[in-house]
């Protein structure tokens, strides 16, 4: 059952509201972001939190590579419990395919190495691991040999994440939510997640993980306070520490907080660590301001945000505070809203009404089909993406409308008529990603654009990549 974190004004805090103020500002004013939600915690305490609606507090969002950082703590679990050793070969895990993995950098890679990305390839090993082996992508990635020797070199490299997740969860037997829930999950009084998986029954590991901004606030916590909630040790001891040591160079990337080196499936920073994920989903643990911010966004200037943080957020959190501006912080943050499409001009008539072509986008998944309908005077589109996910939902012009139909994605729906087309925005509301489309009715054509692409790197490309697996748990 979800238990929500103790509140404290900010200046209680001894934190400067103006400053959450000035980052909200620079969030909203940056048209490369588009922010859906943020949480900050001062001394354990909430002094901030906020979802720009159409998004809500209860909602579970896909956080992308942040799911990593959940796999990190399943790992210590794992350790402490003698199901692994950070010394392990990997190769030895899986019996089934060991004597096929005969290049001796393949066979030298142990845990640790995987855990800090330096398994010694030196590229992202995701396409040709699943090429190899679609079916068991961890048997394709060890049949590439690492052109470096293992510990050595930095690669952002999912397989490496998702073979320490396969270990886990054959040792253990069970999937991550399964082991996590009542190690970590239940402890945190966390709301049911859910992880996508393939092959069927194994969790992904490096990506996939829904959950709320609560759940990610939580863990970062957790790693502030050395492992302990509630004053008992909930990690085991020393995991955090473990976490955040530097393990290898990252300093060959141009932006400032990725240059900074890597631990065990987090991020060094110019202040402080992070769990981050694509498009904007952010944990970011700051020792030395006793200070957590947990972020979820929709965004591919992922630096901008940090460097948001750094110049309003860091200042704000000294020793002072202004109740007035506490106040105003409340309601801000009680406002918050994401612009919706409107200013419809005149309309056409029933003729619009039909299926219209999809035209393929210049990234992401197509669809199968685009459908606009009409009924007591009221628009609607249905959209199929080929695989069996479906999106029924009325298009308002004044505003989100949301549809939470069961069994398809959660989505808030927007439109607008102008000079004679239908411009319609689909928000995936359990996920960074936007769908818009332009709706011809002269050519009968509907345009399609994702905004961003998603990422699919394990499974089906359709609406299920962009919605939380049922049931959570």
């Amino acid at each position: 059952m979800a238990v929500p974190l103790p509140s404290a004004s900010p200046s209680s805090q001894g934190v400067d509201a103006r400053g959450i103020e000035a980052f909200l500002d620079a969030l909203e004013s940056d048209p490369r972001i588009e922010p859906h939600s943020i949480m900050l915690l001062r001394h354990g305490r909430v002094v901030a939190s906020g979802w720009w609606s159409p998004f809500t507090e209860d909602r579970p969002h896909l956080l992308y590579s942040l799911s990593k950082t959940f796999t990190a703590t399943a790992l210590g679990f794992a350790v402490a419990e003698g199901l692994v050793t950070l010394d392990d070969l990997v190769v030895d895990h899986f019996p089934e395919f060991a004597d096929e993995i005969t290049t001796p950098r393949a066979r030298a890679i142990r845990i640790r190495h995987l855990a800090a990305m330096a398994s010694g390839h030196t590229q992202d090993m995701v396409g040709p691991a699943t090429e190899t082996d679609p079916d068991e992508p961890v048997r394709g990635f060890l049949l590439h040999e690492p052109e470096q020797e293992p510990g050595t070199v930095f690669a952002y490299n999912q397989p490496a994440t998702y073979t320490v997740a396969a270990i886990i969860q054959r040792r253990a037997g069970t999937d991550l939510v399964g082991y996590l829930r009542p190690r970590l999950l239940d402890p945190l009084g966390i709301d049911p997640v859910s992880w996508q998986e393939h092959p069927k029954g194994r969790s992904l590991g490096f990506t996939g993980l829904f959950a709320s901004t609560d759940a990610v606030a939580k863990l970062g916590q957790l790693y502030l306070d050395e492992g302990r909630w509630k004053g008992e040790q909930l990690l085991p001891e020393g995991w955090a520490e473990e976490v955040r040591t530097r393990r290898v160079d990252t300093d060959w990337d141009a932006d400032p907080d990725w240059r900074r080196g890597y631990g065990f499936q987090v991020w060094h920073a110019r202040h402080g660590y992070r769990g981050d994920g694509a498009f904007g989903q952010f944990c970011v643990i700051l020792p030395e301001q006793d200070a957590v911010l947990a972020t979820t966004a929709s965004t591919q200037a992922m630096q901008a945000v940090l460097d948001a943080a750094w110049e309003h957020l860091l200042p704000a959190l000294g020793n002072g505070g202004d109740p007035d501006a506490d106040a105003r912080l409340v309601d801000r943050l009680a406002g918050l809203r994401l612009p919706a499409p409107g200013g419809s001009d005149d309309q056409p008539g029933d003729d619009a009404v039909g299926r219209y072509a999809p035209v393929t986008p210049a990234e992401g998944p197509s669809l199968e089909s685009v459908e606009l309908l009409r009924s007591g005077g009221v628009w609607s589109i249905e959209l199929n993406d080929g695989y069996g996910g479906t999106v029924a939902a009325p298009v308002a012009g004044d505003g989100w409308t949301v549809s939470e139909e069961d069994g398809h994605p959660v989505v808030a729906v927007a439109g607008r008529w102008q000079n004679g087309r239908m411009a319609v925005s689909v928000l995936f509301l359990e996920s960074p990603h936007r769908l818009e489309l332009d709706l011809d009715p002269s050519r009968r054509t509907a345009g399609l654009r994702w905004v961003p692409a998603p990422l699919v790197a394990l499974g089906r490309p359709g609406f299920t990549s962009v919605r939380a697996p049922r049931p959570l748990r």
